[in-house]
């Protein structure tokens, strides 16, 4: 692609930018809510409404039907677990196939379904404070933000908690691969940990197979093993989605989200005295400080984006949190305002790969930040915390309270 007049040069590893993209954003609605992102090679585009739209324009897709870009040293030979767990995955298919593994697990995870687990998330929560210390600072993220998540997607999908920590280092590993310049070593890791991932899976859903319970991985070997609606490898692909998926996301918008109701100052419990407001405020802390920022389509035809028509083959990036503060769109969207009236988020996307695990995402922020905050409303920050350097997954390092 040739160079554009709105070719716009800004290093995703940059510390001032990893701390806040969000002063980038702005200059961007500025200047030009479409533009080229030098360092990625790609279009942008930041503002609200044509985000939306083109999240649901199925002239873009998530598949590569011109096959995985090679490595112009190497290729990815180096990749094929990770690439292989990667291509089964029903983030990265359109339909028909998408329409057909999503229908198979999307009874799990509506509204009605997940909310019957309010009570062992309450559990889960109240347990969780009851094990924090009382009298010195701790990191929120581990033992409070983590584990909530992690252990209702495993409980949920019937693999063992036992695991969790395997199941987050692995998870971990293939997450880096989205990381921008990552390096050989990180995809090596990710290789490896796909390899092992999927291994564990393996075994697991033999297991299980034999050994039959009331959960999402059993009714899955079910459909597997009664007709020709998911294979061997879609089956794979799935579990290491849901799994990862389920938690990633959830644990970096827990911790954002008590960053900033604490920033906030005076007494938290005041965004959370009813459901009402509780489903409010997490709405508003997903669009103020969204887990995830940018996620890209590849045109399928050509596409006019305004200042340059796509091209088939090209990639375009969808910039969520970007789009989260898109002053034409919100009123003052700098500032957290839980009772808003221009609530209208893409922090989950949109359109046909909106996210399957949004009902439970909520439903987990809701319940354990008003438990949270119920039960330790003099919760300060120790110190200012920092993101961590892994843009479009926008997360903390760490969240040191007391």
């Amino acid at each position: 692609m040739t160079q554009h007049p709105l070719s716009v040069s800004q290093d995703p590893r940059d510390p001032g930018f990893v701390q806040d993209p969000y002063s980038f954003y702005a200059d961007m609605h500025r200047a030009s809510p479409v533009f080229y992102w030098a360092e990625y090679g790609m279009w942008c585009v930041s503002g609200y409404d044509q985000v939306n739209a083109l999240l649901r324009d199925r002239r873009l897709g998530r598949e590569n039907r011109w096959g995985a870009p090679l490595n112009p040293v190497e290729g990815r030979g180096h990749l094929s677990d990770f690439d292989r767990i990667e291509s089964g995955s029903l983030l990265e298919r359109e339909p028909p196939a998408h329409t057909r593994l999503r229908t198979l697990v999307n009874r799990a995870f509506v509204s009605r379904s997940v909310e019957r687990l309010r009570p062992r998330i309450s559990a889960l929560a109240n347990e969780l404070i009851d094990a924090l210390p009382q009298d010195q600072s701790f990191d929120l993220l581990p033992s409070f933000a983590t584990p909530i998540p992690l252990t209702v997607i495993c409980e949920l999908l019937g693999v063992p908690v036992g695991r969790a920590d395997d199941l987050l280092d692995w998870s971990h590993a293939m997450c880096e691969m989205y990381v921008p310049n990552r390096s050989r070593e990180t995809e090596d890791r990710a290789n490896r940990a796909s390899a092992d991932f999927g291994a564990f899976l393996t075994a697991h859903i033999e297991d299980h197979r034999h050994n039959s319970a009331d959960d999402l991985l059993s009714a899955l070997i079910a459909v597997r093993d009664t007709g020709e609606k998911l294979t061997d490898a879609e089956l794979i692909s799935t579990c290491v989605l849901l799994l990862n998926a389920g938690h990633e996301a959830t644990v970096h918008q827990t911790g954002n989200a008590v960053k900033t109701i604490l920033d906030q100052g005076g007494d938290p419990r005041r965004f959370f005295e009813t459901p009402e407001l509780a489903a409010a405020s997490v709405e508003e802390a997903l669009r103020f400080d969204a887990p995830l920022h940018m996620f890209t389509r590849y045109a399928y035809e050509a596409v006019d984006l305004g200042p340059v028509t796509l091209k088939p083959g090209e990639q375009v990036a969808l910039l969520l949190g970007a789009a989260n503060r898109d002053p034409s769109a919100f009123e003052a969207p700098q500032e957290f305002r839980p009772d808003r009236t221009d609530q209208k988020n893409v922090s989950f996307g949109a359109g046909l790969h909106f996210c399957i695990g949004a009902p439970l995402a909520r439903l987990e922020m809701q319940q354990s930040l008003s438990v949270l905050f119920d039960r330790r409303p003099d919760l300060l920050l120790e110190a200012p915390p920092r993101y961590r350097d892994s843009y479009h997954f926008h997360g903390l390092e760490s969240l040191m309270v007391r």
